[in-house]
């Protein structure tokens, strides 16, 4: 069987630019959405860059086959995963309450239950290719997320995952990273209600920096990669300072992204 590197969420975004640097460094890639038609033209870019042309897979990962539907493709061709790349997710802002319950329910099926399946499913021919689980996670993961609050549990939940995958399968050889960006001008932040990435200047990177940054930790074989010294900054603060207070502002910027 042939090694891939199997990439979700790669129709736009930190995906995208995940899927150009892992092939700049010569993965062949499967690339996985329901997008088809972006997912060939990357596929196209990629091939014009002088890279073998990915294989690309239209498939919906929030459907409870999707992880049994990838293996089936893979193993029709002859191929499997030595590395793995959960990037799809998705996110909303509003209060719990009032947002759509299903579009809540779909976003914990996509951002946890598709990660989770992906991250487990493959694991042997992981081992076999000495490969690893690159599983993206957000600043958001170290708190809560007052009028996102969906949205970050299921970051802290990938985050915490992953760290513990790192430790249950260092012994078998196989790395496993969580990263972790903070803002980032995506179409993220359209499908969440927002207008626009919003932070600090010195926190917001490009899908191009933090895919740089996340290749190079994933390879060097750390847990956790945070993209940027003021997210790192963030990620600490969030530890430190009393969570009475570090809710009022997380509930505060949300509210002043949402109305802006």
């Amino acid at each position: 069987m042939t090694p891939i590197t199997l990439l979700t969420g790669a129709s736009a975004g930190i995906g995208t630019a995940l899927a150009h640097e892992f092939a700049s460094h010569g993965h062949a890639l499967v690339l996985v959405a329901r997008r088809e038609q972006r997912l060939n033209a990357l596929a196209d870019a990629i091939a014009a860059a002088g890279h073998p042309r990915p294989m690309v897979l239209a498939i919906d990962l929030q459907s409870p086959e999707a992880g049994a539907r990838i293996a089936t493709e893979l193993q029709a061709r002859g191929l499997e995963p030595g590395v793995v790349i959960n990037n799809a997710g998705f996110g909303l802002v509003g209060l719990a309450t009032e947002l759509d319950i299903a579009e809540q329910r779909d976003m914990i099926d996509l951002n946890v239950s598709a990660l989770t399946d992906l991250s487990l499913r493959f694991v042997a021919s992981i081992e076999r290719h000495k490969g690893g689980i690159l599983n993206v996670a957000s600043v958001a993961s170290f708190m809560p997320g007052p009028r996102s609050a969906v949205y970050y549990a299921t970051k802290a939940y990938v985050l915490s995952f992953t760290e513990a995958l790192h430790q249950e399968l260092a012994p078998r050889g196989i790395r496993v990273c969580a990263l972790c960006p903070g803002p980032v001008p995506t179409e993220f932040q359209a499908r969440a209600g927002v207008p626009q990435a919003r932070g600090p200047g010195s926190m917001t990177l490009s899908a191009e920096e933090v895919a740089r940054a996340g290749y190079r930790g994933f390879m060097e074989g750390h847990r956790v990669v945070v993209p940027g010294f003021a997210n790192r900054l963030i990620t600490l603060a969030s530890r430190l300072v009393p969570r009475r207070f570090l809710l009022r502002a997380l509930e505060s910027r949300q509210m002043k992204r949402k109305e802006s």
